[in-house]
């Protein structure tokens, strides 16, 4: 992908903290072009300097690398720290105890990094013992090599039964020497939160915060819900209220509608209230409500762009895609015409459950049928009218690989909840299955 209009941003620390902001990066923020830098504390400073003239924003994985950068390097960039959370510690303590001890009543944890004020507010909220933990209580930003002796000694002479830090050298000389141990580290929320600041930090981000952003919306299969409609002033409240549910969406965003007839819609407002209202461009609020009143899904097209003649045609090429994947969904086309989407409209847009008969969600339940795949399949069947399909083509509705849809159906079949209909002949290889499911036909 083009990384001309994206938003570069430095990343320092281990490896596998490392990964972990990029994976977060990938999947939520694609805004930003990532670039790495995996270093100890030592590294850290001279890595920074590298990256001063490459990137518009720093993000340092740990308060201690955080530090030495503070410390020993001077820039103007923006530089966010991922910061210790009770969280982080929470979690590592679950995993601890969820490998080492069945029954970890009487166990004590040394700890590194939190303060005795700290640790003891955390472990009330989730009813340990504050004597259950013994805390370092150094010097502030010790030296890798100062918690592991810190460690060791507690465990040698009894004193703990395993710890607890936030380094992970430390956690890698602890398990080297038998020391049962857990590595405290940030959550994926944890991260988002970081990243969300960083954005609003850099000058890019605030330069597009005011940028018109143009949208277009088609209400799917509108022809087909009008022949429905008894007479033609059922029709006029039909549309009245379609074109209601859209100005209230559109007040929220502080923009502006206009009909542009039929079944299709226009509308303005900024790229910056729009991030925000899709939660970084992930799910449409709109797609839930609208489902849930008026039984509708929406094709929506977003474009941006340098003018507004620009982001009117990338609005158009985003709604195009948006019907070519067969509607209920989101594509957005930047200035560079490069794609994000589908945005989540599918999972906000799924059948309410609770209308649902109850023996069939057992039935499926008990079929390893997640109420998430029920919902993906009960709107597309809605949407459709269809219940034969290839396996690719529930692979694409799923949201997983062909490979696991291949070991789901096989459950699915044992429990009578499908059946294979048929094939369809190919002009290469064998003839594809088509899979039936019988289980939604009455539905």
């Amino acid at each position: 992908m083009d990384t001309a209009n994206r938003i570069a941003i430095g990343i320092l620390g281990p490896e596998a903290l490392v990964n972990k902001v990029l994976h977060v990066i990938t999947s939520s923020f694609p805004s930003f072009h990532p670039v790495a830098r995996i270093c100890s504390v030592e590294e850290a400073p001279a890595a920074a300097e590298q990256l001063l003239s490459e990137v518009e924003v720093l993000l340092i994985t740990g308060p201690t690398l955080y530090r030495r950068v503070k410390e020993q390097v001077i820039t103007p960039l923006p530089v966010h720290v991922i910061p210790l959370t009770d969280t982080g510690l929470i979690s590592a303590l679950y995993r601890l105890k969820s490998e080492h001890w069945h029954s970890p009543s009487g166990i004590v944890f040394s700890v590194d990094s939190f303060t005795s004020s700290a640790i003891g507010r955390i472990v009330a909220e989730i009813g340990e013992k504050p004597a259950s933990f013994l805390v370092y209580d150094g010097q502030p930003y010790p030296q890798a090599d100062e918690l592991v002796k810190f460690h060791t000694e507690a465990y040698r002479s009894g004193s703990s039964q395993a710890a607890l830090t936030t380094e992970s050298e430390v956690a890698e000389a602890l398990t080297r020497d038998g020391i049962p141990c857990e590595w405290i580290k940030p959550t994926d929320q944890n991260i988002t939160v970081v990243l969300e600041r960083a954005l609003l930090s850099t000058e890019t981000r605030r330069s597009k915060e005011a940028q018109i952003l143009v949208g277009m919306l088609n209400v799917d299969d509108f022809g087909k819900r009008l022949q429905f409609k008894g007479s033609e002033h059922d029709i006029q409240r039909f549309k009245l209220d379609i074109h209601r549910k859209l100005i209230d969406y559109v007040e929220s965003l502080d923009g502006y509608l206009t009909h542009l007839g039929a079944d299709e819609y226009l509308f303005f407002t900024t790229r910056g209230i729009f991030e925000r209202e899709t939660v970084g461009y992930k799910t449409v609020p709109l797609a839930r409500e609208i489902w849930k009143s008026l039984g509708l899904s929406l094709s929506m097209g977003i474009g941006f762009g340098r003018s507004a003649n620009e982001a009117g045609t990338h609005a158009r090429l985003a709604l195009r895609r948006c019907k070519e994947a067969g509607g209920n969904t989101c594509f957005i086309v930047r200035e560079d015409k490069t794609l994000i989407g589908p945005l989540e409209m599918a999972d906000s847009l799924s059948r309410d459950l609770s209308v649902t008969d109850p023996e069939l969600l057992k039935k499926a339940e008990d079929a390893g049928m997640t109420s998430a795949y029920l919902s993906r399949l009960l709107t597309t069947v809605a949407r459709t009218s269809k219940l034969d399909y290839e396996v690719h083509d529930l692979a694409a509705i799923l949201g997983i690989t062909v490979r696991s849809t291949h070991r789901l159906l096989l459950q699915w079949m044992d429990h009578d909840l499908i059946t294979i209909a048929g094939s369809v002949k190919v002009p290469k290889g064998r003839p594809k299955q088509l899979f039936h499911l019988s289980f939604l036909k009455n539905v």
